[in-house]
């Protein structure tokens, strides 16, 4: 069932509990949402089987979180703040936290300003390019999901402008999104996060680049590469969530 919390700035975000046991918060990627991350690739199933509660909330400007068209919105620190948001109302001050591709650099951000509330940090579909792309990057990615002539997009522009394209999105919050201004976190950040950490790219994903470098920042991580895996392919692989299950499993032990 869909419950809602308010966000300072009046968005609401949308979330829901499934399941009960150790409570895991996911934050999908880029354009998707709860379901189509998490629920449909089976991530609710395997978790629940595992023994743990999932919180899964829709990001803003997407699923039936609200939809704001302006990027200032859409501030990484606020989108952090979403999910302590969500954790609060889910009742919980700690919890593990696994992110998928934007989900995944939230999380990041998340085990950075909120370290007391995280027990274990899952990051997939980010890797290597964290640390190289730029914010041209970002704004070419916005310009090709509003661009009017789809022919004169590059396959990367492409394979994003389809997906936002799907029934239900947002393109124009998409973009926004996209737009939003991004300062990414320094490895000495990355080394100041102390929580145990699992990182996990496929091998032919062109978006991440490979783990090992992220891992290697992180105070207390390690790297797994999915084989023949892209930025698609990855989030519902049965590598990615047997990795996840014996990671949770060690946070246990």
């Amino acid at each position: 069932m869909t419950e809602f919390v308010v966000a300072p700035d009046g968005v609401r975000i949308a979330f829901e509990i499934v399941g009960e046991g150790e409570p895991i918060v996911l934050v999908h990627g880029f354009g998707s949402d709860r379901r189509q991350n998490w629920r449909i690739p089976g991530w609710y199933e395997t978790l629940g089987r595992a023994g743990y509660s999932v919180i899964a909330l829709d990001c803003r400007g997407h699923g039936e979180s609200g939809k704001p068209h302006d990027s200032a919105a859409y501030d990484e620190h606020v989108m952090a703040s979403d999910a302590a948001l969500v954790l609060d109302a889910a009742g919980h001050e700690r919890a593990c936290i696994m992110g998928y591709s934007m989900g995944g650099a939230i999380a990041l951000r998340f085990a950075h300003e909120h370290p007391q509330r995280i027990k274990g940090l899952v990051t997939g579909g980010v890797g290597a390019t964290y640390f190289t792309r730029n914010q041209q990057w970002r704004i070419m990615i916005a310009d090709g999901l509003l661009a009017e002539d789809v022919s004169l997009l590059s396959p990367v522009q492409r394979m994003f402008r389809d997906f936002a394209s799907q029934s239900g999105k947002d393109r124009l919050a998409l973009a926004a999104c996209m737009r939003a201004p991004r300062f990414n976190m320094s490895r000495d950040d990355f080394a100041r996060i102390s929580s145990p950490a699992l990182v996990v790219c496929g091998e032919t994903d062109e978006v991440s680049g490979p783990p090992e470098p992220l891992a290697s920042a992180l105070g207390n991580a390690h790297a797994i590469l999915v084989p023949k895996r892209d930025h698609m392919l990855t989030v519902g692989d049965k590598m990615y969530k047997q990795a996840v299950i014996e990671f949770l499993g060690s946070l246990a032990r």
